[in-house]
């Protein structure tokens, strides 16, 4: 069969791939000028760098499959993340652990103790069941923690405040009552040796498989071939006649240091006042080169414009509603599975990408099998 996929990103490369595995002539389109959407890694010309161009992808991840999919393409090394966050002049590490906890409130307690503490003295109990990010933040570590390193930056990287937003965002971030500083939990850790765009396109070297950069998907395309995968904006598929679906996207003010900027690879700012929500140090995600000089990035979030990247889906009430328009509008359309973080609207770990892309092609090869129609989505948005 002819397939065409738009994008090529994760979704694209991973789904293209199995595909032409399978035998199938498979096309990929991508308006960008290079393959690996937001991952894309480069060379920085100045210093050597090997720079995450739209901000930090570290990969972490407990399935087993994909750790194995990944290093069949390119060599992972040791990584692990250990945030910093400046507040009030001062640097603590996040997530919050036992070091933080002792060094904000100047003592230096055990861990039973210091959960004791936090639950006993610090946390909100009147608070039964948390709705809202605020409220989760007040019943799980209280008003001076929560002020300290969420409020700020939550208000800056949402430009929303707390309160509007749902508990389900900071259940991401964990508490420790021990000295663990490492972001993730996840068993496998690491950072591509080469760069993701280098292994990207390690998995799109197959002589089936057609890139086509600087290239943008007219609708009229999906014609001339016998499937569509689309992980593209999902409105914009529909030319946003329905209207747009509300994202926030980044800016990145790049500057170059004669040495080490900060010393780690990701210091948060947590105060509202300063306008940026981290600075990342880029040499620090490649620990295993030497550089003098460094390069670094102060991030900056903010309402996405039409012509802008789209970074995180807001998935507030109104764009749900929105959304499940859309849903029922793509239901309509035949020979078109929409796939991936902008094609399903919904915020996507890189692992989590690659595992909906095995399990898409998956059920594209059931489909062939058995006669029946691929579903318009592979996992519903």
């Amino acid at each position: 069969m002819n397939i065409l996929l738009v994008g090529a990103g994760l979704s694209g490369a991973v789904i293209g791939r199995e595909l032409a595995e399978d035998g199938h002539q498979v096309t990929i389109v991508e308006s960008r000028d290079h393959i690996a959407g937001n991952c894309h890694t480069e060379r920085d010309h100045e210093t050597g760098i090997m720079v995450h161009v739209y901000g930090p992808h570290i990969f972490h991840t407990d399935d087993t499959e994909v750790w194995d999919y990944v290093n069949r393409y390119t060599n992972f090394l040791p990584f692990k993340n250990r945030v910093k966050t400046t507040s009030k002049g001062t640097v603590f590490s996040l997530p919050i652990n036992l070091h933080t906890i002792n060094q904000f409130f100047g003592r230096s307690m055990r861990p039973d103790e210091a959960h004791d503490f936090i639950t006993s003295e610090q946390a909100d109990t009147s608070i039964d069941d948390p709705q809202t990010f605020e409220e989760q933040a007040l019943r799980f570590v209280g008003k001076d923690l929560y002020e300290a390193f969420f409020k700020g930056y939550t208000i800056k990287q949402w430009g929303m405040q707390p309160s509007e937003l749902p508990a389900s965002i900071l259940k991401r971030l964990p508490v420790r009552f021990n000295y663990d500083d490492n972001y993730f939990f996840h068993k496998f850790q690491g950072m591509p040796e080469e760069g993701y765009t280098k292994m990207v396109e390690k998995i799109l070297d197959h002589p089936s498989i057609t890139v086509h950069l600087n290239t943008r998907f007219t609708r009229e395309q999906a014609g001339q071939y016998d499937h569509v995968f689309y992980s593209g904006p999902l409105d914009g598929y529909f030319d946003f006649e329905l209207g747009r679906l509300g994202y926030r996207t980044l800016d990145f003010e790049r500057f170059t240091y004669d040495g080490d900027y900060q010393g780690c690879a990701v210091m948060n700012y947590g105060e509202e006042e300063v306008p940026y929500t981290r600075i990342t140090e880029h040499k620090y995600f490649s620990p295993w080169e030497e550089h003098e000089g460094s390069v670094c990035y102060r991030e900056f979030s903010r309402a996405c414009e039409p012509d802008d990247i789209p970074y995180y889906p807001i998935r507030q009430v109104d764009e749900k509603a929105l959304l499940a328009e859309y849903v029922e509008l793509a239901n309509t359309t035949k020979g078109v599975t929409f796939v991936g973080r902008l094609g399903t609207y919904r915020y996507l770990d890189m692992d989590v990408t690659i595992r909906e892309a095995l399990n898409t092609a998956n059920m594209f090869r059931d489909s062939v099998a058995d006669g029946s129609d691929m579903p318009t989505f592979a996992v519903t948005p």
